[in-house]
Protein backbone atom coordinates (compact mmCIF):
# COMPACT_ATOMS: atom_id res chain seq x y z
CA UNK A 1 0.00 0.00 0.00
CA UNK A 2 1.23 3.51 -0.85
CA UNK A 3 -0.68 5.64 1.64
CA UNK A 4 2.43 6.91 3.36
CA UNK A 5 5.08 7.22 0.68
CA UNK A 6 8.56 8.46 1.75
CA UNK A 7 7.89 11.94 0.34
CA UNK A 8 4.70 12.28 2.41
CA UNK A 9 5.31 14.46 5.48
CA UNK A 10 2.13 16.25 6.49
CA UNK A 11 3.65 19.01 8.68
CA UNK A 12 6.17 19.89 5.96
CA UNK A 13 3.46 19.95 3.29
CA UNK A 14 1.27 22.25 5.39
CA UNK A 15 4.13 24.70 5.99
CA UNK A 16 5.04 24.83 2.29
CA UNK A 17 1.49 25.45 1.11
CA UNK A 18 0.36 27.82 3.90
CA UNK A 19 0.88 31.09 2.00
CA UNK A 20 -0.86 29.74 -1.10
CA UNK A 21 -3.81 28.54 0.98
CA UNK A 22 -4.15 31.98 2.53
CA UNK A 23 -4.16 33.57 -0.93
CA UNK A 24 -6.87 31.22 -2.17
CA UNK A 25 -8.99 31.78 0.94
CA UNK A 26 -8.75 35.56 0.53
CA UNK A 27 -9.86 35.24 -3.10
CA UNK A 28 -12.81 33.04 -2.12
CA UNK A 29 -13.85 35.46 0.61
CA UNK A 30 -13.94 38.28 -1.97
CA UNK A 31 -15.89 36.15 -4.44
CA UNK A 32 -18.52 35.34 -1.83
CA UNK A 33 -18.71 38.93 -0.64
CA UNK A 34 -19.28 40.01 -4.25
CA UNK A 35 -22.17 37.53 -4.50
CA UNK A 36 -20.49 35.44 -7.19
CA UNK A 37 -21.23 32.15 -5.42
CA UNK A 38 -22.83 30.63 -2.35
CA UNK A 39 -21.27 27.55 -0.72
CA UNK A 40 -23.00 24.33 -1.72
CA UNK A 41 -22.44 20.61 -1.39
CA UNK A 42 -21.33 18.68 -4.47
CA UNK A 43 -20.13 21.90 -6.10
CA UNK A 44 -17.38 20.09 -8.04
CA UNK A 45 -20.12 18.28 -9.99
CA UNK A 46 -23.06 20.66 -9.98
CA UNK A 47 -21.48 24.08 -9.48
CA UNK A 48 -20.87 25.04 -13.10
CA UNK A 49 -19.52 28.55 -13.68
CA UNK A 50 -17.42 29.28 -16.76
CA UNK A 51 -16.58 32.73 -15.39
CA UNK A 52 -15.37 31.36 -12.06
CA UNK A 53 -13.16 28.78 -13.78
CA UNK A 54 -11.67 31.48 -16.01
CA UNK A 55 -10.90 33.62 -12.96
CA UNK A 56 -9.09 30.69 -11.37
CA UNK A 57 -7.20 30.13 -14.63
CA UNK A 58 -6.11 33.76 -14.75
CA UNK A 59 -4.49 33.26 -11.34
CA UNK A 60 -2.77 30.05 -12.42
CA UNK A 61 -4.73 27.94 -9.96
CA UNK A 62 -5.76 25.23 -12.43
CA UNK A 63 -2.97 22.74 -13.07
CA UNK A 64 -0.70 24.79 -10.81
CA UNK A 65 1.94 22.03 -10.74
CA UNK A 66 1.98 21.51 -14.52
CA UNK A 67 5.02 22.72 -16.49
CA UNK A 68 4.83 26.33 -17.62
CA UNK A 69 5.05 25.19 -21.23
CA UNK A 70 1.60 23.59 -20.77
CA UNK A 71 -0.02 26.50 -18.94
CA UNK A 72 0.92 25.58 -15.38
CA UNK A 73 3.03 27.42 -12.83
CA UNK A 74 5.63 24.73 -12.22
CA UNK A 75 4.62 24.33 -8.59
CA UNK A 76 4.44 21.12 -6.59
CA UNK A 77 1.64 18.58 -6.73
CA UNK A 78 0.83 19.49 -3.13
CA UNK A 79 0.35 23.13 -4.16
CA UNK A 80 -2.41 21.99 -6.51
CA UNK A 81 -3.88 19.79 -3.79
CA UNK A 82 -3.92 22.74 -1.35
CA UNK A 83 -5.78 24.87 -3.91
CA UNK A 84 -8.30 22.09 -4.57
CA UNK A 85 -8.93 21.48 -0.87
CA UNK A 86 -9.68 25.17 -0.32
CA UNK A 87 -12.06 25.30 -3.30
CA UNK A 88 -13.92 22.18 -2.16
CA UNK A 89 -14.10 23.28 1.47
CA UNK A 90 -15.63 26.57 0.33
CA UNK A 91 -18.22 24.81 -1.85
CA UNK A 92 -17.01 26.87 -4.83
CA UNK A 93 -18.45 26.34 -8.36
CA UNK A 94 -15.56 24.44 -9.97
CA UNK A 95 -17.51 21.88 -12.03
CA UNK A 96 -16.63 23.42 -15.41
CA UNK A 97 -12.92 22.61 -15.32
CA UNK A 98 -12.78 19.96 -12.60
CA UNK A 99 -12.63 16.71 -14.59
CA UNK A 100 -10.28 18.16 -17.20
CA UNK A 101 -7.85 19.38 -14.54
CA UNK A 102 -8.19 16.38 -12.25
CA UNK A 103 -7.75 13.51 -14.69
CA UNK A 104 -8.02 14.30 -18.41
CA UNK A 105 -5.08 16.70 -18.32
CA UNK A 106 -2.80 14.43 -16.26
CA UNK A 107 -3.69 11.49 -18.53
CA UNK A 108 -2.70 13.48 -21.63
CA UNK A 109 0.43 14.66 -19.85
CA UNK A 110 1.46 11.06 -19.22
CA UNK A 111 0.23 9.21 -22.31
CA UNK A 112 -0.67 11.81 -24.94
CA UNK A 113 1.39 13.09 -27.83
CA UNK A 114 3.21 16.41 -27.64
CA UNK A 115 0.73 17.83 -30.15
CA UNK A 116 -2.17 16.77 -27.90
CA UNK A 117 -0.51 18.34 -24.87
CA UNK A 118 0.07 21.63 -26.66
CA UNK A 119 -3.46 21.64 -28.04
CA UNK A 120 -5.38 20.88 -24.86
CA UNK A 121 -3.39 21.53 -21.68
CA UNK A 122 -2.90 25.33 -21.85
CA UNK A 123 -6.63 25.83 -22.47
CA UNK A 124 -7.52 23.50 -19.58
CA UNK A 125 -5.16 25.47 -17.32
CA UNK A 126 -6.80 28.70 -18.47
CA UNK A 127 -10.21 27.38 -17.38
CA UNK A 128 -11.50 27.54 -20.94
CA UNK A 129 -11.65 23.88 -22.02
CA UNK A 130 -13.75 21.16 -20.37
CA UNK A 131 -13.61 17.36 -20.62
CA UNK A 132 -16.19 14.71 -19.76
CA UNK A 133 -15.52 11.09 -18.79
CA UNK A 134 -16.50 8.35 -21.24
CA UNK A 135 -16.18 5.13 -19.27
CA UNK A 136 -19.41 3.64 -17.85
CA UNK A 137 -22.09 2.18 -20.13
CA UNK A 138 -25.65 0.84 -19.77
CA UNK A 139 -25.68 -2.80 -18.58
CA UNK A 140 -21.93 -2.59 -17.95
CA UNK A 141 -21.63 -0.03 -15.17
CA UNK A 142 -18.23 -0.12 -13.51
CA UNK A 143 -17.04 -3.29 -15.26
CA UNK A 144 -14.99 -1.34 -17.78
CA UNK A 145 -13.45 -4.45 -19.35
CA UNK A 146 -16.92 -5.22 -20.73
CA UNK A 147 -17.46 -1.95 -22.59
CA UNK A 148 -19.38 -2.34 -25.86
CA UNK A 149 -18.64 1.02 -27.46
CA UNK A 150 -16.50 0.23 -30.49
CA UNK A 151 -14.23 2.08 -32.88
CA UNK A 152 -13.24 0.69 -36.25
CA UNK A 153 -10.44 2.11 -38.34
CA UNK A 154 -11.55 3.09 -41.83
CA UNK A 155 -8.77 4.65 -43.82
CA UNK A 156 -6.96 7.02 -41.49
CA UNK A 157 -9.95 7.82 -39.26
CA UNK A 158 -11.67 5.84 -36.51
CA UNK A 159 -15.46 5.40 -36.69
CA UNK A 160 -17.03 5.32 -33.22
CA UNK A 161 -20.35 3.71 -32.30
CA UNK A 162 -21.85 3.12 -28.85
CA UNK A 163 -23.10 4.90 -25.76
CA UNK A 164 -21.82 6.15 -22.43
CA UNK A 165 -23.78 6.90 -19.28
CA UNK A 166 -23.44 8.96 -16.07
CA UNK A 167 -21.29 11.43 -18.02
CA UNK A 168 -21.19 14.37 -15.62
CA UNK A 169 -21.36 17.77 -17.29
CA UNK A 170 -21.12 16.39 -20.83
CA UNK A 171 -23.75 18.89 -22.00
CA UNK A 172 -21.32 21.69 -21.06
CA UNK A 173 -18.08 20.04 -22.18
CA UNK A 174 -16.04 20.39 -25.33
CA UNK A 175 -14.46 16.92 -25.43
CA UNK A 176 -14.81 13.46 -23.94
CA UNK A 177 -12.13 10.85 -23.30
CA UNK A 178 -13.87 7.70 -24.56
CA UNK A 179 -12.80 4.19 -23.61
CA UNK A 180 -13.80 1.87 -26.45
CA UNK A 181 -13.03 -1.51 -27.92
CA UNK A 182 -10.88 -1.44 -31.05
CA UNK A 183 -10.12 -5.17 -31.30
CA UNK A 184 -12.33 -8.27 -30.83
CA UNK A 185 -12.80 -9.30 -27.24
CA UNK A 186 -10.46 -12.06 -26.08
CA UNK A 187 -12.06 -14.32 -23.47
CA UNK A 188 -8.62 -15.12 -22.10
CA UNK A 189 -7.59 -11.48 -21.74
CA UNK A 190 -10.58 -9.24 -21.08
CA UNK A 191 -8.48 -6.10 -20.76
CA UNK A 192 -6.84 -6.34 -24.18
CA UNK A 193 -8.05 -4.46 -27.26
CA UNK A 194 -9.24 -1.29 -25.49
CA UNK A 195 -8.31 2.20 -26.66
CA UNK A 196 -8.94 5.78 -25.51
CA UNK A 197 -10.04 8.45 -27.99
CA UNK A 198 -10.46 12.20 -27.55
CA UNK A 199 -13.91 12.88 -29.04
CA UNK A 200 -15.26 16.30 -29.98
CA UNK A 201 -18.72 16.48 -28.39
CA UNK A 202 -19.91 18.82 -31.15
CA UNK A 203 -19.00 16.30 -33.87
CA UNK A 204 -21.65 14.90 -36.21
CA UNK A 205 -23.21 11.75 -34.76
CA UNK A 206 -22.87 12.74 -31.09
CA UNK A 207 -26.10 13.09 -29.07
CA UNK A 208 -26.26 14.10 -25.41
CA UNK A 209 -29.38 13.14 -23.42
CA UNK A 210 -30.01 14.42 -19.87
CA UNK A 211 -30.40 12.14 -16.84
CA UNK A 212 -32.25 14.17 -14.23
CA UNK A 213 -31.95 13.89 -10.47
CA UNK A 214 -34.85 13.49 -8.04
CA UNK A 215 -35.07 17.26 -7.66
CA UNK A 216 -35.05 17.84 -11.42
CA UNK A 217 -31.45 19.03 -11.59
CA UNK A 218 -29.25 17.94 -14.46
CA UNK A 219 -25.58 17.10 -14.47
CA UNK A 220 -25.57 13.40 -15.46
CA UNK A 221 -25.99 12.49 -19.13
CA UNK A 222 -26.19 9.62 -21.56
CA UNK A 223 -24.02 10.20 -24.63
CA UNK A 224 -24.68 8.38 -27.92
CA UNK A 225 -22.11 7.91 -30.70
CA UNK A 226 -23.46 7.00 -34.14
CA UNK A 227 -20.80 6.74 -36.81
CA UNK A 228 -18.68 9.49 -35.26
CA UNK A 229 -15.50 10.13 -37.22
CA UNK A 230 -12.47 10.56 -34.94
CA UNK A 231 -9.21 11.79 -36.53
CA UNK A 232 -6.16 9.53 -36.07
CA UNK A 233 -4.34 12.19 -34.06
CA UNK A 234 -7.01 11.93 -31.36
CA UNK A 235 -5.95 8.44 -30.27
CA UNK A 236 -4.39 8.64 -26.79
CA UNK A 237 -1.32 6.45 -26.48
CA UNK A 238 -1.20 3.30 -28.57
CA UNK A 239 -4.33 1.48 -29.82
CA UNK A 240 -5.01 -1.43 -27.49
CA UNK A 241 -3.26 0.17 -24.51
CA UNK A 242 -6.43 1.71 -23.10
CA UNK A 243 -6.72 -0.48 -20.01
CA UNK A 244 -3.33 0.56 -18.61
CA UNK A 245 -4.18 4.19 -19.31
CA UNK A 246 -7.68 4.12 -17.85
CA UNK A 247 -6.38 2.44 -14.67
CA UNK A 248 -4.05 5.38 -14.21
CA UNK A 249 -6.91 7.80 -14.89
CA UNK A 250 -9.12 6.10 -12.32
CA UNK A 251 -6.46 6.54 -9.65
CA UNK A 252 -6.64 10.31 -10.19
CA UNK A 253 -10.44 10.29 -10.24
CA UNK A 254 -11.00 8.15 -7.15
CA UNK A 255 -8.47 9.39 -4.62
CA UNK A 256 -8.87 13.17 -4.64
CA UNK A 257 -10.31 15.27 -1.82
CA UNK A 258 -13.64 15.58 -3.65
CA UNK A 259 -14.31 11.97 -2.59
CA UNK A 260 -14.77 13.09 1.01
CA UNK A 261 -15.24 16.87 0.82
CA UNK A 262 -18.37 16.98 -1.35
CA UNK A 263 -20.44 17.52 1.80
CA UNK A 264 -17.92 19.73 3.61
CA UNK A 265 -20.11 22.86 3.55
CA UNK A 266 -22.69 20.81 5.48
CA UNK A 267 -20.02 19.37 7.81
CA UNK A 268 -18.64 22.82 8.58
CA UNK A 269 -22.09 24.26 9.25
CA UNK A 270 -22.91 21.31 11.53
CA UNK A 271 -19.67 21.57 13.52
CA UNK A 272 -20.14 25.33 13.96
CA UNK A 273 -23.68 24.71 15.19
CA UNK A 274 -22.44 22.08 17.65
CA UNK A 275 -19.79 24.44 19.04
CA UNK A 276 -22.30 27.27 19.36
CA UNK A 277 -24.86 25.05 21.11
CA UNK A 278 -22.51 24.34 24.00
CA UNK A 279 -21.27 21.24 25.89
CA UNK A 280 -22.91 17.96 24.97
CA UNK A 281 -24.38 19.06 21.66
CA UNK A 282 -23.65 16.67 18.84
CA UNK A 283 -21.58 14.30 20.98
CA UNK A 284 -20.17 11.83 20.16
CA UNK A 285 -21.21 12.01 16.52
CA UNK A 286 -19.38 15.28 15.85
CA UNK A 287 -16.10 13.88 17.14
CA UNK A 288 -16.42 10.71 15.06
CA UNK A 289 -17.22 12.78 11.98
CA UNK A 290 -14.12 14.93 12.38
CA UNK A 291 -11.87 11.92 13.08
CA UNK A 292 -13.06 10.13 9.94
CA UNK A 293 -12.57 13.26 7.87
CA UNK A 294 -8.98 13.78 8.98
CA UNK A 295 -8.12 10.11 8.44
CA UNK A 296 -9.46 10.22 4.90
CA UNK A 297 -7.49 13.38 4.21
CA UNK A 298 -4.27 11.73 5.35
CA UNK A 299 -4.95 8.74 3.10
CA UNK A 300 -5.67 10.97 0.11
CA UNK A 301 -2.49 12.99 0.66
CA UNK A 302 -0.44 9.80 0.69
CA UNK A 303 -1.91 8.69 -2.62
CA UNK A 304 -1.30 12.13 -4.10
CA UNK A 305 2.40 11.71 -3.28
CA UNK A 306 2.42 8.35 -5.08
CA UNK A 307 0.71 9.84 -8.14
CA UNK A 308 3.22 12.68 -8.17
CA UNK A 309 5.95 10.04 -8.40
CA UNK A 310 4.12 8.52 -11.45
CA UNK A 311 3.03 5.42 -9.59
CA UNK A 312 -0.49 4.03 -10.06
CA UNK A 313 -2.01 3.31 -6.62
CA UNK A 314 -5.28 2.00 -8.05
CA UNK A 315 -6.18 -0.18 -5.05
CA UNK A 316 -5.44 2.56 -2.52
CA UNK A 317 -7.52 4.99 -4.58
CA UNK A 318 -10.41 2.51 -4.56
CA UNK A 319 -10.19 2.38 -0.76
CA UNK A 320 -10.31 6.17 -0.44
CA UNK A 321 -13.26 6.38 -2.79
CA UNK A 322 -15.18 3.64 -0.94
CA UNK A 323 -14.49 5.01 2.53
CA UNK A 324 -14.89 8.63 1.46
CA UNK A 325 -18.24 8.33 -0.27
CA UNK A 326 -19.64 6.28 2.61
CA UNK A 327 -18.46 9.04 4.93
CA UNK A 328 -20.37 11.58 2.85
CA UNK A 329 -23.58 9.58 2.98
CA UNK A 330 -23.14 9.00 6.72
CA UNK A 331 -22.59 12.74 7.21
CA UNK A 332 -26.01 13.53 5.81
CA UNK A 333 -27.66 10.96 8.07
CA UNK A 334 -25.71 12.17 11.12
CA UNK A 335 -26.88 15.75 10.62
CA UNK A 336 -30.46 14.63 9.98
CA UNK A 337 -30.55 12.65 13.23
CA UNK A 338 -28.93 15.50 15.17
CA UNK A 339 -31.51 18.02 13.97
CA UNK A 340 -34.30 15.66 14.98
CA UNK A 341 -32.86 14.81 18.38
CA UNK A 342 -31.34 18.07 19.69
CA UNK A 343 -33.58 21.11 19.93
CA UNK A 344 -30.52 23.36 20.27
CA UNK A 345 -29.56 22.41 16.72
CA UNK A 346 -33.09 22.22 15.34
CA UNK A 347 -33.40 25.98 15.35
CA UNK A 348 -30.46 26.48 13.01
CA UNK A 349 -32.22 27.42 9.76
CA UNK A 350 -28.99 27.56 7.74
CA UNK A 351 -28.06 24.05 8.82
CA UNK A 352 -31.52 22.73 7.96
CA UNK A 353 -31.33 24.39 4.55
CA UNK A 354 -27.89 22.91 3.85
CA UNK A 355 -29.17 19.46 4.82
CA UNK A 356 -32.23 19.78 2.57
CA UNK A 357 -29.98 20.66 -0.37
CA UNK A 358 -27.64 17.72 0.31
CA UNK A 359 -30.22 14.94 0.74
CA UNK A 360 -31.17 14.51 -2.96
CA UNK A 361 -27.48 14.08 -3.81
CA UNK A 362 -26.83 11.23 -1.37
CA UNK A 363 -27.57 8.34 -3.78
CA UNK A 364 -24.94 9.59 -6.24
CA UNK A 365 -21.96 9.47 -3.90
CA UNK A 366 -21.43 5.70 -3.94
CA UNK A 367 -22.28 5.44 -7.65
CA UNK A 368 -20.10 7.96 -9.46
CA UNK A 369 -16.50 7.04 -10.12
CA UNK A 370 -17.25 3.32 -9.77
CA UNK A 371 -19.82 1.70 -7.52
CA UNK A 372 -18.62 0.73 -4.07
CA UNK A 373 -19.39 -2.94 -4.77
CA UNK A 374 -16.99 -2.94 -7.71
CA UNK A 375 -14.36 -1.04 -5.71
CA UNK A 376 -14.51 -3.66 -2.97
CA UNK A 377 -13.98 -6.37 -5.57
CA UNK A 378 -10.86 -4.53 -6.70
CA UNK A 379 -9.60 -4.36 -3.11
CA UNK A 380 -10.47 -8.01 -2.41
CA UNK A 381 -8.66 -9.26 -5.50
CA UNK A 382 -5.60 -7.30 -4.49
CA UNK A 383 -5.65 -8.84 -1.01
CA UNK A 384 -6.02 -12.33 -2.48
CA UNK A 385 -2.94 -11.78 -4.60
CA UNK A 386 -0.90 -10.27 -1.77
Amino acid sequence: MEFFAPEFELPLIERRTGALRAEVRAFLDKERAAGRFEPRCNAWMEGFSADFSRRLGERGWIGYHWPRSYGGRGGSAFDTLAINEELLAAGAPVAAHWVAARQSGPLLMRFGTEAQRQRFLPRIAAGELYFAIGMSEPDVGSDLASVRTRAEQRGAAWILDGRKIWSSGAHHCHYMLVLCRTAPRDAGERHAGLTQLVVDLKARGVSILPIRMLDGSHHFNEVLFEGVEVPPDMVVGAPGDGWRQVTSELAYGRSGPERFLSTFPLVERYLRAVLSAGPGAGDPAAGRMLARLMTLRAMSLGIWAALGAERTPAVEAAMVKDLGTNFERDTIETVREALAADERLAGDAALAQALAAAIPLAPTYTLRGGTNEVLRNVIAKSLQGA
